[in-house]
């Protein structure tokens, strides 16, 4: 395709594949596209691993990393000396306990994992410095900040190695914010996308944050995950699209296989955005872990990013392993982030035959409209 972004980043398509598997990053690399590695469940070291095994199977194809870069963050979390567990308040401990014996899961009070402080550490500013330096220790074409703007020290160390820095937004004013910091690509990202999200519609959203920010280039994302959706987003200005939700019920996707057939059994009504997985809003599929965080009459409600996530993720293991084992409660329970595309997402496919459906329906998109205006 002849795109500047195509250009800019050596690729043969304006498809960005955010996930965190690799084998969907080197997929959708391999394929043509930009895959980029959420880095937020990975140490240091296991990430150096994860991306050197990426760097073996793209052979000098671009890829990115993602790190998740809050604004705010609870004061327990950058505490050098403190245990972050240890300011988890006992009754969202008791709740969590509560949860597991009403929906016969087994696990401890607190369904904390001992790695939990680590963990938390990981969405501080320190945290994704150490996420960052090992991220360019390989040749990634693109670091990506989700949430706050760009720390100086990304953007530093990123320019140092030619790299470009890319931002999520969800409002006008936080492109502005982004672009100010260092953001050398905005991602506009609507209230449709799975996970962290404003409340803005893509296609509303989109062209404002084009107009805005000019001539500093923009992804489309939220709601994206057929050629159709693509050829929309780019009329809307956007130079290409970055997609996350549509990876999910891939054959490579790390999605939990419960959670994956229920995705697949899923509308589009049936995510909501919600607090109670990192305590920030993130949309995600419904279920009764969501009910009973946001609706629940026992709900202590949710707390903030990270000490929620050191919650939530620690139950969510037990959740899952066992949703595997058939437990009809802990099926009722699990969940995961993903958009509203979902309601679209209705067979397990290989990620490279994504990208390849994708792009063929995006070009007899471009046809049937240059039939109506020819």
């Amino acid at each position: 395709m002849r795109s500047a972004i195509c250009e800019r980043f050596g690729v043969e398509f304006p498809l960005f594949a955010f996930s965190h598997c690799r084998d969907v990053v080197a997929a959708v690399t391999n394929a043509g596209g930009f895959g980029v590695l959420g880095a937020v469940a990975y140490t240091p070291e296991q990430l150096d691993t994860e991306l050197t095994w990426i760097d073996e199977q793209v052979n000098g194809r671009p890829y990115g990393v993602d790190v998740l870069v809050p604004g705010k963050i609870e004061a327990a979390a950058v505490a050098k000396d403190a245990h972050i567990s240890d300011f988890i308040p006992e009754r969202h401990r008791d709740f969590v306990a509560h949860l597991f014996t009403k929906y016969q899961v087994r696990g401890d009070s607190g369904g904390l994992s001992g790695s939990a402080d680590e963990f938390g550490r990981r969405v501080t500013a320190a945290g994704a410095t150490g996420l960052i330096d090992a991220a360019l220790k390989h040749p990634i074409g693109l670091i990506a900040s989700a949430l706050g703007p760009p720390p100086p020290e990304m953007v530093s160390l990123a320019r140092d190695r030619g790299v470009p820095v890319a931002a999520l937004v969800g409002t006008v004013e936080h492109a502005r914010r982004q672009v100010a910091a260092g953001a050398d690509l905005i991602v506009a990202q609507g209230t449709e996308a799975g996970g962290h999200t404003g409340e803005i519609s893509t296609m509303v959203l989109v062209p404002q944050v084009v107009d805005a920010v000019a001539p500093v280039p923009v992804l489309a994302a939220g709601g994206i995950a057929s050629g159709r959706q693509m050829a929309a987003a780019m009329a809307l200005g956007a130079e290409g699209v970055w997609c996350g939700s549509v990876w999910l019920t891939t054959e490579e996707a790390e999605t939990a296989p419960a959670v994956k057939r229920k995705m697949l059994a899923a509308s589009s009504l049936d995510t909501t955005r919600s607090r109670s997985r990192t305590g920030k809003p993130a949309r995600q599929l419904k279920s009764a872990w969501t009910a009973e965080w946001d609706e629940g009459g026992e709900s202590p409600g949710p707390l903030g990013m990270p000490l929620q996530m050191l919650v939530a993720e620690g139950a969510m293991a037990r959740i899952n392993a066992a949703a595997e084992r058939g437990v009809p409660g802990a099926v009722e329970l699990a969940n995961y982030f993903v958009g509203q595309v979902v309601g679209q997402l209705n067979q397990v496919r290989p990620a490279r035959e994504v990208v390849y459906d994708m792009i063929s329906e995006f070009s007899e998109a471009l046809d049937r409209l240059s039939r109506i205006t020819g």
